[in-house]
């Protein structure tokens, strides 16, 4: 089982360098495998878009909460470390041109060593979507297209350059230099709780990360990824499974249970606390208790 951190962005210091500089070098100190960041380009004050995974409808963030870019935000943390892993969860793929995209990305990954992982998804903030210049009922259709794009930008096209021609986006012979630091491309999950997100990671993706599903409708979500996969002439045994769980309270029972179900990697969310201090022993705590061993 692989462990990663989800940066505690309802803290409001994930924009603070030093704090969350510190936060991510303890972190890569207690073992974790990587330290995986939020995306929300723009947060509409008072918006009418529903937010799917609590009964309130809204999400668990104030309007006005510091939530920086996150391949910034973790270009900035390649810096302070040397091996943690880099993540976004989740990066909202619909705001993105898939071009620029592939090139900050393939940026760094390239300067960290190869250690980014993309978990990207449709979004669920209409007006976030539409404000990056997105239409929001086809962001689905757009989103398996900018995986594509993406995939062909880092793929070694030498010496002509990529190609492509979609519904939403076009090059020909395009060189985007420098190129990520595995062959493959850099990893790309789909986070998600829809059937159109398990269908997306067995048809396009590296890995799911279902967002607030348990249960029989988890068991679902995996068999579709996995038979989309088969499906696609792809293996499913090559894509991951990362589920979320809490740093307070996640178990090496509980880590046992998830392994059962098919789970690669726990997802950590830790307590939303400003005191450095605290978030520091919270993860060694976790960490002691799972066993993790920084070496």
């Amino acid at each position: 089982m692989k462990y990663a951190i989800q940066a505690p962005v309802a803290a409001g210091t994930t924009a603070e360098p030093g704090w969350i500089g510190e936060f991510a070098v303890h972190a890569e100190a207690c073992g974790f495998e990587s330290i995986a960041v939020v995306e929300h380009a723009v947060v509409a004050s008072s918006y009418s878009s529903v937010y799917p995974y609590d009964a309130s409808g809204r999400m668990g963030l104030a309007d006005d909460c510091p939530i920086p870019d996150p391949l910034d935000l973790l270009a900035f943390l390649a810096g302070r470390t040397t091996r943690i892993g880099l993540a976004t969860a989740v990066l909202v793929l619909p705001n993105h041109h898939p071009v620029v995209l592939a090139k900050r990305a393939a940026t760094v990954d390239a300067l960290s060593g190869g250690r980014l992982r993309l978990c990207v998804g449709t979004g669920w903030m209409r007006e976030e979507i539409e404000a990056c210049g997105a239409d929001f009922a086809s962001r689905g259709r757009r989103a398996d297209e900018s995986i594509d794009a993406m995939r062909a930008l880092w793929a070694d096209s030498a010496p002509q350059g990529a190609t492509h021609q979609g519904e939403f986006f076009g090059f020909e012979r395009a060189m985007s230099y420098p190129k990520p630091a595995s062959p493959q491309g850099v990893p790309i999950h789909i986070g998600g709780h829809s059937v159109a997100a398990a269908r997306r990671a067995g048809r396009r993706g590296d890995g799911l990360q279902p967002l607030g599903v348990v249960g029989d409708e988890l068991r679902k979500l995996v068999d579709i990824m996995r038979t989309e996969a088969e499906r696609s002439g792809r293996d499913p045994d090559r894509l991951e499974l990362s589920l979320g769980h809490s740093a307070a309270k996640v178990t090496p029972d509980r880590a046992e249970r998830l392994a059962a179900l098919g789970a690669d990697r726990l997802v950590l969310a830790v307590s939303p606390t400003a005191d450095l201090a605290a978030a520091k022993d919270e993860l060694s705590a976790c960490a002691e208790r799972l066993g993790i061993s920084a070496s």
